[in-house]
C-alpha cells in the first residue's frame, strides 16, 4: 500500500498537510535515506522517513515541550512581510512542531509546542477553559476602571468572559484569562482605559515557563502533561 508522503507526515501529527508540503520542498524529509523535493511522492509500507534525519511514523511517541518566545516574532512557519518567525529560534531538530495557540508579535514569554497536531488542537479548544497567566505592563490614564474586564465586557461586538486581575506592587498587572480570543487582553484593557504596553506569559494551565531562557525550548515531562490532560 502506497500513501502520499505529505499526508503521512500530516498523520504523524508533527505538521499540518499545508506544513509537510513545506518541509518537503525545503529539503528536509528523506524516505529511505534519499531526499524528497516534492509532494508528489509515494511512500511504501515499511518505509523509513526522517526530518532533519529524525525517523518519524504514525506510532509517535506524544510529546510537548514548552519555548520562551522572544519579542518582534511571528507565531508561524512564514511571515509574507519577512519579519522573524519562532522558528528561526528553533534547533533544525524542533522545526517540525507544531504551537499551541499563538502569541502576537509583540508578546512574550510561555508557548507551548507539540509533536502531536490533535493535542495541540484539544488544548485550545475553548471549552478546554485551561488557565493562561500573563504579566502586562499598562499605561494608566485617569479613567483606567479594570472591573469591566473582572465583569466581561463586550467591546466591537465580541463578548469576553471576566479575566482575574491582580495589581502587583510594580503597578504591573496580573492577569488569569481561559478563552484565549486574538488579541484579548489587549482589547479589553484598552477598553479599561489601560492599554497595553508589554505583555508577558508566565503559565498555560499547571505549565510555568520559570526561568527558562529566552529563546529556549525544553520537553515538559509525561507526567505534568498527564496531569494537565486531567485537568480538561
Amino acid at each position: 500500500m502506497t500513501t502520499r508522503i505529505a499526508k503521512f507526515i500530516a498523520q504523524t501529527g508533527i505538521a499540518s498537510r499545508r506544513m509537510a508540503e513545506d518541509l518537503i520542498v525545503s529539503g528536509r524529509i528523506a524516505v529511505d535515506g534519499v531526499v524528497v523535493d516534492t509532494p508528489i511522492f509515494f511512500i511504501e509500507d515499511g518505509s523509513v522517513v526522517t526530518l532533519d534525519g529524525i525517523p518519524i511514523s504514525k506510532d509517535g511517541v506524544q510529546k510537548l515541550y514548552m519555548f520562551h518566545k522572544p519579542i518582534n516574532t511571528m507565531t508561524t512557519t512564514c511571515d509574507p512581510n519577512g519579519r522573524k518567525t519562532i522558528y528561526d529560534f528553533l534547533p533544525q531538530m524542533y522545526r517540525g512542531l507544531k504551537y499551541v495557540g499563538r502569541l502576537d508579535f509583540k508578546t512574550t514569554g510561555l508557548l507551548l509546542l507539540t509533536n502531536d497536531g490533535q493535542l495541540a488542537r484539544k488544548l485550545t479548544l475553548p471549552s478546554s477553559q485551561i488557565q493562561r497567566t500573563y504579566i502586562a505592563s499598562v499605561k494608566r490614564g485617569q479613567k483606567i476602571n479594570l472591573d469591566l474586564a473582572r465583569r466581561g465586557i463586550t467591546v466591537d461586538g465580541i463578548t469576553y468572559r471576566p479575566m482575574k486581575i491582580h495589581e502587583l506592587a510594580n503597578g504591573d498587572l496580573r492577569i488569569t484569562v481561559t478563552e484565549g480570543k486574538k488579541n484579548e487582553i489587549r482589547i479589553v484593557l484598552r477598553a479599561c482605559g489601560a492599554p497595553v504596553q508589554k505583555l508577558h506569559r508566565i503559565s498555560f494551565g499547571n505549565i510555568e515557563l520559570g526561568k527558562l531562557p529566552v529563546g529556549k525550548i525544553v520537553e515538559i515531562s509525561q507526567k505534568t502533561v498527564d496531569a494537565l490532560l486531567k485537568s480538561l
